[in-house]
């Protein structure tokens, strides 16, 4: 039997939400490589946005995409339980904001369906991920058994 390993499975996880979430922004910048413009402007009077106006848009992207890897990093290396409790945390986190960032994207007209595939995809493992980091917290906590080594007969 195998052990359980709430860490590998955790990174896996995390991995995956963020291969998933560069093939969210990937697939909204394909129409550019078929010469569609994918700037979406309110007003027809409206002008291009700048550098500077973007910025805070860019740093919040930067943020959003850092913290998972820095977790996979800190899951290799901690186990502690306030690390768990952290972690915890953070995956529930992520779970509202991909929540909400679904709801933004069926507001937008016209309706990418194939974004809010990978929207719901993307919430699903952010589910399970929740599931796991909660496993994870609990063996923490000594309600559930851990497995650290498998005993040779």
């Amino acid at each position: 039997m195998n052990p359980i390993n709430y860490r590998e499975k955790i990174i896996a996880l995390w991995t995956v939400f963020l291969l998933g979430t560069l093939f969210h922004t990937q697939l909204a910048l394909m129409p550019l490589f078929h010469g569609i413009d994918v700037a979406i402007v309110g007003h027809h009077h409206q002008q291009t946005a700048t550098m500077a106006e973007i910025a805070p848009i860019l740093w919040g992207m930067l943020i959003f995409f850092v913290l998972p890897i820095i977790a996979i990093v800190a899951t290799a290396f901690y186990e502690s339980k306030s690390y768990r409790k952290l972690h915890f945390g953070l995956t529930i986190v992520y779970t509202v904001l991909n929540f909400f960032h679904a709801i933004a994207d069926l507001l937008v007209i016209p309706v990418a369906w194939y974004q809010i595939a990978l929207m719901v995809l993307l919430l699903a493992i952010g589910i399970l991920l929740n599931l796991v980091a909660y496993q994870w917290l609990r063996i923490a906590s000594g309600r559930l058994p851990q497995y650290h080594q498998i005993k040779a007969n």
